[in-house]
């Protein structure tokens, strides 16, 4: 029970951590880049670049305190699955990158109706060479980093320590929602977080989940970078992108119901046991993430 206790008291401070420490991360290199290149640094493809690596070094730090705290060995997070949950993440990627985006944009449709101004944090230069970093920065570390901290700490702290499936998948995800701090991207990023956070627990691992996060922003950047749906880039025909949508649909819709209905891999009823000391510990970056979050939905309708 002790070391249930221990392992989620610094799960939450890993959650306090990896919301905290990239916002001073970006405040001080913004700074130093102000000084150094002037007003016009943000426009620059290193500082672009530097802006997405930021967090990942940051999740990177959050996860090596954990590590070293805790007394959870890392084999713990990183065991493998069996094998049939790789396509399983990578069809549910797919069904979220396809389907879910398209109900977001009329959720985001929505808000802007009532005259929300959506932010967008630019990509760097994708073309020629710059793909190349893009892919390790934007696509690579994230499916390691943001996948350690989010998923193999909080979702595997929560399911070791007997919190019951529903509340680990609706608690982790809620939690990987706030933390991204934008809420035209809310649902999108909740749905996320809960399906795989759910991923997780059945297989027991987060090599799945790597890997579909991996190739979900991967195809992201390599569309980008082709032009698709950009101004003079190339658009799908409305034939195919229907059937790209509902094929999509398809599959999250098949890989949810036989995730929740079918799977009972650790499978667990009941609450959240001892969630006082994760929620204690991680109740700083709660409170960062919500402010931010919150700061963004004012600037949003301030600006529109």
């Amino acid at each position: 029970m002790f070391f249930r206790r221990r392992a989620l008291t610094e799960a939450g401070v890993a959650y306090s951590v990896g919301a905290v420490l990239p916002v001073l991360a970006t405040l001080l290199v913004g700074v130093i880049a102000a000084l150094a290149a002037g007003e016009a640094y943000a426009q620059t493809a290193w500082y672009r670049f530097l802006a997405y690596l930021l967090p990942q070094v940051c999740f990177a730090v959050a996860a090596l305190i954990f590590f070293r705290r805790s007394k959870v060995e890392v084999r713990a997070v990183y065991r493998g699955c069996k094998w049939y949950y790789f396509p399983l993440a990578l069809l549910m990627q797919f069904g979220l990158m396809f389907s879910l985006s398209e109900l977001n944009t009329l959720f985001v449709e929505l808000l802007e109706g009532f005259g929300y101004e959506s932010a967008t944090t630019p990509l760097p230069p994708l073309d020629g060479w710059y793909l190349l970093p893009a892919l390790l920065i934007i696509a690579l570390l994230p499916a390691v980093f943001e996948e350690t901290l989010f998923r193999g700490i909080l979702v595997g702290r929560m399911a070791a320590s007997e919190w019951g499936t529903a509340a680990t998948v609706l608690i982790s995800g809620a939690l990987f929602s706030l933390y991204h701090g934008n809420p035209a991207q809310t649902l999108y990023q909740f749905v996320c977080g809960a399906t795989f956070a759910l991923v997780v627990v059945r297989a027991g691992s987060i090599l799945p989940s790597m890997a579909a996060h991996f190739a979900n922003n991967a195809a992201i950047l390599i569309l980008t970078a082709t032009g698709y749906q950009t101004e003079g880039g190339w658009l799908m025909p409305q034939g195919w992108n229907i059937a790209l949508t509902a094929a999509s649909a398809v599959c999250l819709v098949a890989v949810l119901a036989y995730l929740v209905f079918f799977d009972k891999s650790n499978a667990r009823k009941g609450g959240v046991k001892d969630a006082k000391y994760f929620f204690f510990a991680a109740a700083v970056g709660i409170a960062v993430c919500a402010v931010q979050w919150f700061a963004v939905l004012i600037s949003g309708f301030i600006g529109g």
